[in-house]
């Protein structure tokens, strides 16, 4: 571990579908190279990144923390007032501390897609009360609740925002600044400190790393121009506005902080505080409770599927195969009857 030590805990991977640019062994394998022992992985919306990003990182021999950028609606995740996507929700840093606080993850980013779905997969402030167990937060970034306030010039009413995240995640809540050369993160960065400081919550600083070396910016400004269907040489599109959203080394941390060291060195210390474990040996069956006064008998089935108990199922018809796909067919079973 470096003297002055940082690790990555908001890093975008390419299962941040057509923002994120970084491959996960590259990434692993990049962070490792600069003497991190740990690594986040928070992509947007999503965990499908996560069991191949622990694998790797348990390979490489170091700590994965897996999390996600979780996209929390305005009010209620039910609601679907919003008509634009940036209106629709909010980005939140949510890491599992443990194991508890991966499971909790799954459940919220798998009620985001089910109940919550509106432009993006959105979670709630009721979700995030009932499942903070084991879950570490950051106040997030640029695109925050908590940071829009302050670009707002609203600090009193991001002092509550921040004093109701406070008390539920407790002692694992941290305010979050960030420089990638935006102006805008260094007006969020003032207000963050500001309220961070009145309220007596540490900060932590991260960096918003979406490809992975400097000089992959211009291809990945390509890849955001295929996510919105636009050119390069669009004046209007979307862009990052720098070419610093890259893995930084710890030194660079500690060089665009010089005022607050101690947030840049509290990222390895919320890395030290994480740690999961995966059983892939195991088998993970859901677990199914019939209804009450039901038991899980021939009887039960019979009420569920009657056809099937009885017999009556109807069969389906024969595929015919043409003469040259005649074995194909049969291998993958359409020449036989199959019944329900």
């Amino acid at each position: 571990m470096a003297e002055r030590p940082f690790v990555h805990l908001h890093c975008h991977s390419h299962y941040s579908l057509l923002d994120g640019a970084n491959r996960i062994p590259e990434l692993v394998a990049h962070a490792k190279s600069q003497g991190m022992n740990a690594l986040a992985l928070t992509d947007h919306g999503n965990l499908y990144g996560a069991i191949e990003f622990y694998q790797e990182c348990k390979s490489a021999g170091i700590n994965p923390i897996v999390g996600y950028e979780a996209y929390v609606a305005p009010g209620n995740r039910g609601e679907r007032e919003a008509r634009r996507r940036g209106e629709a929700g909010f980005h939140l840093t949510l890491l599992a501390r443990d194991n508890t606080g991966f499971r909790n993850l799954i459940k919220m980013a798998s009620s985001a897609f089910l109940d919550g779905y509106h432009y993006v997969p959105r979670i709630d402030k009721e979700l995030l009360e009932a499942h903070e167990e084991g879950v570490i937060c950051l106040s997030g970034c640029a695109s925050s609740e908590f940071s829009e306030l302050i670009l707002k010039d609203q600090l009193d009413e991001a002092s509550r925002l921040a004093a109701w995240f406070a008390r539920i995640f407790g002692k694992n809540f941290y305010v979050e600044i960030q420089n990638n050369g935006l102006d805008i993160q260094r007006q969020c960065a003032e207000g963050a400190i500001h309220v961070a400081r009145k309220l007596g919550l540490p900060l932590v600083a991260t960096c918003d790393a979406h490809y992975l070396c400097q000089g992959d910016s211009a291809a990945h400004d390509v890849l955001l121009c295929i996510n919105t269907g636009k050119t390069r040489n669009d004046e209007n599109r979307l862009r990052y506005g720098s070419d610093q959203f890259y893995v930084r080394a710890a030194e660079e941390m500690y060089r665009l902080f010089p005022e607050h060291e101690d947030a840049v060195r509290r990222s390895q210390e919320i890395a030290d505080g994480c740690c999961i474990e995966l059983d892939f040996k195991k088998r993970h069956f859901p677990v199914f409770a019939p209804p009450k006064a039901r038991v899980p008998n021939t009887t039960f089935v019979s009420s569920v599927t009657p056809a099937c108990a009885t017999g009556t199922a109807t069969t389906r018809p024969r595929r015919r195969a043409s003469a040259s796909s005649t074995n194909s067919a049969s291998s993958a079973g359409w020449a036989s009857p199959v019944t329900f």
